[in-house]
């Protein structure tokens, strides 16, 4: 009988040995495979979230400036549009008119 519990003791022994060597290894898998996808992941030119969000940030800024500038365009055109009708209107009234061209001698 006291062989036995022996045997069982050791073959216990001996599959907890087995048990943790696999869960070992099975971490190093993990690790190695994770390692070897941040290399992927780093050689393909992904962006990192902040970066995304400080590009996505200054591309609204430059988009709210670009519609600022555009209206204070719209609005100086206007102006100047405003302006030059009158000065035109003035000019062809203050004109001589055309002396008719004589005919031409045969």
């Amino acid at each position: 009988m006291q062989s036995e519990n022996r045997f069982f003791d050791d073959l216990a022994k001996m599959v907890n040995g087995i048990a943790g060597t696999v869960a070992g290894a099975g971490r190093e898998a993990e690790a190695a495979m994770r390692e070897r996808a941040k290399e992927f992941v780093g050689r393909m030119d992904f962006v990192s979230r902040e970066e995304f969000e400080a590009v996505k940030q200054m591309a609204a800024t430059a988009r709210a400036e670009a519609e600022a500038l555009k209206a204070r365009l719209d609005k100086l055109e206007g102006a100047a549009k405003a302006a030059a009708k009158p000065a035109a209107a003035t000019k062809s009234a203050t004109k001589p008119a055309a002396k008719p061209k004589a005919a031409p001698k045969a």
